[in-house]
Order: structure tokens, then C-alpha cells, then sequence
């Protein structure tokens, strides 16, 4: 596996020589960077939550069902372009700088919204509805396919030596934290609102807050300072495909396996999860929306704790105890959870499940990042997360449906299984500490 290239400037500083405007600046930065990332996923989320009561606005209203799949062909869009900008906006970062892309980045998370919020309906327009829908989705699906790895190697770089783990664990804080919002905003909205009025133009609120929320990031963004030197910027293979392949394929390859089973995971037991709830384990939809919420909940408060104990532990060791306990758990939870008629029982089985993807959730930008070097760090990152998100995270449920449809249900959970003894397999495969980007003394 190639070497890694430290960061050049103060994060090679012990922990002890950071004066306190220094700790202050790196502070601030983390929170610039994560709130633009919980922006970021509150408006790509908050697409798939209000669709129900704005499918009627874009499509012909023949047929409820095809309405739905219709906004749902467009969200699945949306997930299809995110290796586009991974690849686009890791190479912006690599070669501009990566405060230049978290800005675009939240910049055009901003214009999508706004788009949305503001666009005429089918009955106005006819079929440019739709498809200005599509556009809009297409921009966002790229910002926020480009928003991971510019982040995660942002606050990789930028987070205090000894406490990198615990810092960049704010990563999915904040992206869970944007998930369980656009669904609070929803919430919020149901009790104010009717039924008539959403679905007239209440369903554009949410849209509008994104939109706002996105300016306030952007200005928050527009204040950090700059983690990537000169010097790696003009390097001639900075935020290229070639010097990424060139000399680092075992570290890209390496991130692959290990995010296509984190992925898969990931939304095997949060968006998956709520349909397996009601479809499998019979609980009613109400309850399972309060048992998912909570969970959520609880999971993003788990994330800082299981950063901090990379800290402690190492990030080989959080990744090696992920893949060996998500082989060893996930066909006795699974199958536990078909038995419980107990919302609590479920309730734990799922924080159980949720406590172990935590060994991979609360580090997944950082471990990444430590692998390559600063010339081609956020593209490695982005492109490798992207590509195996979309392939495996993206079709998780559909796949997972499909084996039921089959009367295969259990053979998703020994795919979930396989998936992650490949986890296990290629985090073995990670260098040592000592050859890590920040390894601390």
C-alpha cells in the first residue's frame, strides 16, 4: 500500500503546542465544514420526505402510484450522480483548494433548493415541470455526491492532532443530524398545515428553509481557511485520475471494499429498516416511524463516542471490530428482529445493530483520508465513496425487496454478512498507524 504524504503546516503540531486562537480557528472550521454538511443532506433529504404531497404539482394525475414513482425516478437521479461529483468536486479541492469546493458545493445545494421551492407546476407548464424537477435534483445529487470527500479530508486535515477521530466524527453528526431535520421540518409542518394546503404550496417551505440555511453555510464556509498548500495544488497530478491510479490503486481499491460494505450496511439499518419493520416484523407504521426517529437519534449521539475511541484504540482496530462484528451480527439481529412484537425489543435490536456500524460511520471520512496523499486526497476519497455508495448503498432496498418478492428474504442477510467479512478482509489490509497521515505519539 502506498505511503502517505502528511499535511503540510501546523496539524503536524503535537497536540500540546496548539496555542488557544489556534484550537479556536480549527474549532470553528470543524463546525463551518459540518454545518454546510448537515445543509447539504437536510435539502437532499427533505425531497424525499415532502414528495407526497408535490408529486400531484409536477405530474399528470391520473394515477397516484405513478406519481410517486415518477418523484422517486427523480430522487434515484439524483443518487446516480453523485460519482459525477465526487469526481468533479474532488478534483476542484485538489486543484482549487477545498474551501473553494465546500463553497461551490453548498453554493449549488443552495441554487437546487431554490429551484424547487419556486417551480411552476405541470398545470402551468405542462412537461417543462418535470422536467425543470429533474434539473434541479440533477444539481443536487452532484453537490452532495461531491460534499463527503471534500469534507471528511477537510476536517481530517484541520482537526486537532490526538482528537482527529472524535472531530471528524461530526461528519455523519451532522448528516444523520440533516436527515432527522427535514423530518422534524415535515413533522412541524403536518401540525400546522392541512392536508390541501401542503400539497397546494406547503410543500415548498421546506425547500425555502434549505435554501436559506444553504446561504448561511456558504457564508460560514466563505470564513475558513485553506487546509491544502500551494505547493500540492500545482503539483501536475493533483486531482487526477492518473496520479490517483498512477500510484495510489491498492488505497483506492482498499477504500472500495470497505465503503461498499459500509454502505450497504448503512442503509440496511436506517432506510431499509423502516420497511422492514412494517412489511416483515408487522409493526404499524406510526410505531415504526417513532421507533426509527428515536433510533436515529441515539445513533448520531453514538457517533462522537466511537470517534474519540479511535482516538484511543486506532482506526485499523475500530475498522477490523466493525467488519468482524457486522459478519457475526447481522443474521442473528435480522432474524431476532422478525420474532419481536415489542416495539422496545426492536428498538434495542436496532441500536445494537446501529452501535456496531458506528465503528465504521464515526470514522468513515477520516480513515479514508489517511490513506492518500494531499494531492489527490479529496478525489480519492470522494471517487471511491461515490461510486461504491451508489452501487451498493443505493440498491440495498431495492435488492433487499426483491429477495423477499423471490420468498429469498434470508439470503439478504447472509448478502449483508458476505458483504461485511469483505470488510473485515480488506481492513486488515490497512497500514499500520505509524503509516498513517496524522499518527499520533
Amino acid at each position: 500500500m502506498s505511503a502517505v504524504t502528511p499535511v503540510p503546516g501546523p496539524s503536524r503540531q503535537p497536540a500540546s503546542h496548539y496555542t488557544s486562537e489556534e484550537k479556536r480557528r480549527r474549532i470553528f472550521a470543524i463546525v463551518g465544514a459540518s454545518s454546510g454538511n448537515l445543509v447539504e443532506w437536510f435539502d437532499f433529504y427533505v425531497y424525499a420526505f415532502s414528495a407526497i404531497y408535490f408529486a400531484s404539482s409536477f405530474f399528470p394525475k391520473s394515477n397516484p402510484t405513478v406519481q410517486l414513482l415518477n418523484t422517486a425516478g427523480v430522487f434515484a437521479a439524483g443518487f446516480l450522480m453523485r460519482p459525477i461529483g465526487g469526481w468533479l468536486f474532488g478534483r476542484i479541492a485538489d486543484r482549487k483548494g477545498r474551501k473553494t469546493s465546500m463553497v461551490i458545493s453548498v453554493t449549488m445545494m443552495c441554487a437546487g433548493s431554490l429551484a424547487i421551492a419556486c417551480l411552476p407546476t405541470y398545470e402551468r407548464i405542462g412537461a417543462w415541470a418535470p422536467a425543470l424537477l429533474l434539473v434541479a435534483r440533477l444539481f443536487q445529487g452532484l453537490s452532495v455526491g461531491g460534499e463527503y470527500g471534500t469534507t471528511a479530508t477537510y476536517m481530517s486535515e484541520v482537526a486537532l492532532k490526538g482528537q482527529r477521530g472524535f472531530f471528524s466524527s461530526f461528519q455523519y453528526v451532522t448528516l444523520i443530524g440533516g436527515q432527522l431535520l427535514a423530518v422534524l421540518v415535515i413533522v412541524v409542518l403536518e401540525q400546522l398545515l392541512s392536508e390541501a394546503e401542503l400539497k397546494a404550496w406547503g410543500w415548498r417551505i421546506p425547500f425555502v428553509i434549505g435554501a436559506f440555511t444553504a446561504v448561511v453555510a456558504m457564508q460560514l464556509r466563505r470564513q475558513l481557511h485553506e487546509t491544502s498548500s500551494s505547493e500540492s495544488r500545482g503539483n501536475k497530478e493533483a486531482g487526477t485520475l492518473a496520479g490517483l491510479f498512477r500510484h495510489h490503486k491498492a488505497a483506492f481499491f482498499t477504500v472500495l471494499g470497505f465503503t461498499a460494505g459500509g454502505s450497504l450496511i448503512f442503509y440496511t439499518f436506517t432506510t431499509y429498516m423502516q420497511k422492514y419493520l412494517v412489511n416483515t416484523v408487522g409493526l404499524p407504521i406510526k410505531t415504526t416511524s417513532y421507533v426509527m426517529t428515536c433510533a436515529l437519534f441515539v445513533y448520531m449521539c453514538l457517533q462522537p463516542v466511537f470517534g474519540a475511541l479511535s482516538d484511543r484504540i486506532g482506526r485499523r482496530n475500530n475498522m477490523l471490530l466493525f467488519g468482524a462484528l457486522g459478519a457475526l451480527s447481522t443474521v442473528p439481529i435480522l432474524t431476532a428482529l422478525q420474532r419481536v412484537t415489542n416495539p422496545v425489543a426492536a428498538f434495542a435490536l436496532i441500536i445494537l445493530a446501529l452501535a456496531i456500524v458506528s465503528f465504521y460511520t464515526s470514522i468513515s471520512g477520516i480513515v479514508k483520508a489517511e490513506m492518500f496523499p494531499t494531492e489527490v486526497r479529496a478525489l480519492g476519497v470522494g471517487l471511491a465513496y461515490a461510486v461504491a455508495n451508489a452501487i451498493f448503498g443505493g440498491s440495498a432496498e431495492y435488492v433487499a425487496l426483491g429477495l423477499k418478492a423471490l420468498g429469498y428474504e434470508t439470503a439478504f442477510f447472509w448478502y449483508v454478512t458476505a458483504m461485511m467479512a469483505i470488510v473485515f478482509l480488506v481492513s486488515w489490509r490497512l497500514p499500520p498507524e505509524a503509516r498513517y497521515l496524522h499518527h499520533d505519539h
